[in-house]
C-alpha cells in the first residue's frame, strides 16, 4: 500500500462532487455551509497594502530563511507573549505554509513508523490524513456527550508507541471551547509521561471568551512538551496564501527546518508580509470579525427552536462551527449528499470526522457557519426544519 492509498480522500473535495448535475431551483440558491474558510477577500486596505509589497519589495518574490521572515517571527512573539502573558521568544517560532504544514513538520519530528498520537474524535480529518499517510496510527479518544476529552481517559490509552496528543481549540469540527483547566490536564499528562502536547489554536480570535484561553506558556519549561499551531487564514482572509506557524522548542524547530526545507524552501513571502501588515494595522478590524462572527455563533443558539421541534440536538457551537444531531433514520453520509438536492444545502456528515469504530458519525453533521449571516443562518434552519 502506497502512503497516499493509506488513508480516504479529501472530504471538501468529495463533498463538492455531490453539487455536480444538481440544479438549484430559482429563489433557493446553494447554501454552502460545508468548509471552515472565509470566502471574502481581505479588505481593500489590505489588498491595496499587499499590492504595495509586490510591487515595491523586491525580495517578496525571492527565497527567504526556511523558518520564516524575522519581522513577522518577532510580531508573532511579541503579540503572544502579551496575549498569554508569558515570554515566547522568536526563536521558538517557525512560519509555515498554512497550519496543515504546521502539524505535519511537528508531526514529522515526533513520529516515526508505527508510532501512535491520541486524536480526540471527532477529529480533524486532515490531521488523521496525514497520520495516515506518514505511518503513524490514530488512537481515538471518545470526547463523549459534551465533546470535551478527558485527560484520564486518554492517559489509559497511553502505550510506548505514544509520541503525541493532539488537540484543537476551539475545536474543529464540534465547535467548543476547550475549558482552560481540561487544556492543563492535558499537558499535565504529557509532560509527566514525556510525550508532546500538541494544540492546535487556528480559531483563536473567534473564541468567546476573553483573555488567554490557557495558561500553558507560563510553564517556564513549557517547551519540553508543548506544540502550539496557528494560522493566519481564517484571521486576515489569507487562505490562498498558506501563512501559519508552529511554536515549540529551539531544538524541535531545527528538526522542523529539514522538513520545511524538503517540502517548501520558504513559506510564500508575500503571504508573510501581508500577515505582518494585518497583524500591525488590523487589529480593530478583526475584533469586528471576531463580532461577527460571534454573533452567528448567536443566531445558530437562539434559532435552533425549530429544529428542536423537530428532533434536532445542537451539540457544540463556537467558532466556525456547529455540531448537530440530526433526526433522521438514513446515516449522515447519505443525508449529506439528499440534502444537496432536497434543500440546497452542502454540509459535512460527521462520518468524515470520525473513524469507523466509534459511534456516532452517522447522526451527527458539522455545519460551517461562518461565510452565512444572520439571513442566512435563518434560511439554513428554515430549510432543514422543513426537511
Amino acid at each position: 500500500m502506497t502512503r497516499t492509498s493509506s488513508t480516504f480522500p479529501p472530504p471538501v473535495m468529495q463533498a463538492r462532487r455531490w453539487l455536480d448535475g444538481v440544479i438549484h431551483p430559482e429563489g433557493r440558491p446553494l447554501l454552502n455551509v460545508s468548509q471552515a474558510a472565509p470566502v471574502d477577500p481581505p479588505p481593500l486596505i489590505f489588498r491595496e497594502a499587499m499590492a504595495e509589497i509586490v510591487i515595491n519589495d523586491p525580495e517578496a518574490h525571492l527565497y527567504g530563511p526556511v523558518l520564516g521572515l524575522p519581522a513577522l517571527k518577532a510580531e508573532v512573539a511579541s503579540q503572544w507573549s502579551k496575549a498569554y502573558g508569558a515570554p515566547i521568544k522568536d526563536s521558538q517560532i517557525a512560519i509555515t505554509s498554512g497550519c496543515n504544514q504546521a502539524f505535519a513538520a511537528a508531526i514529522s519530528t515526533l513520529c516515526d513508523e508505527g508510532s501512535e498520537v491520541i486524536v480526540p474524535v471527532p477529529y480533524y480529518f486532515n490531521h488523521r490524513m496525514w497520520l495516515d499517510m506518514a505511518g503513524v496510527k490514530t488512537v481515538p479518544l471518545d470526547a463523549g456527550p459534551t465533546l470535551i476529552p478527558d485527560a484520564d481517559q486518554a492517559a489509559s490509552l497511553i502505550t510506548p508507541r505514544t509520541r503525541a496528543i493532539a488537540l484543537v481549540s476551539p475545536n474543529n469540527p464540534a465547535g467548543v471551547e476547550y475549558p482552560a483547566e481540561t487544556l492543563q490536564a492535558f499537558y499535565d499528562l504529557c509532560k509527566s509521561r514525556k510525550i508532546a502536547l500538541i494544540v492546535d489554536e487556528t480559531y483563536r480570535d473567534f473564541d468567546s471568551r476573553t483573555g488567554a484561553p490557557h495558561a500553558l506558556f507560563s510553564d517556564p519549561d513549557w517547551a519540553d512538551t508543548l506544540i502550539h499551531l496557528y494560522s493566519f487564514s481564517k484571521a486576515y482572509r489569507l487562505t490562498g496564501h498558506r501563512v501559519g506557524a508552529l511554536i515549540a522548542s529551539e531544538a524541535r524547530l531545527s528538526e522542523v527546518e529539514k522538513f520545511l526545507d524538503t517540502v517548501t524552501i520558504c513559506p510564500n513571502q508575500i503571504g508573510q508580509r501581508a500577515a505582518l501588515w494585518g497583524m500591525q494595522n488590523l487589529q480593530d478590524w478583526l475584533a469586528g470579525e471576531r463580532l461577527e462572527i460571534l454573533d452567528r455563533r448567536a443566531a445558530i443558539e437562539e434559532n435552533f427552536a425549530p429544529l428542536a421541534a423537530k428532533g434536532w440536538t445542537l451539540k457544540g457551537c463556537g467558532a466556525y462551527f456547529a455540531y448537530v444531531q440530526h433526526p433522521f433514520e438514513i446515516p449522515s453520509n447519505e443525508l449529506a449528499k439528499n440534502l444537496v438536492r432536497d434543500a440546497g444545502v452542502l454540509v459535512l456528515p460527521a462520518t468524515m470526522f470520525m473513524p469507523d469504530e466509534i459511534k456516532g458519525g452517522a447522526n451527527h453533521l458539522r455545519i460551517a457557519f461562518a461565510n452565512i449571516d444572520r439571513a442566512g443562518v435563518g434560511e439554513l434552519i428554515a430549510r432543514l426544519a422543513a426537511l
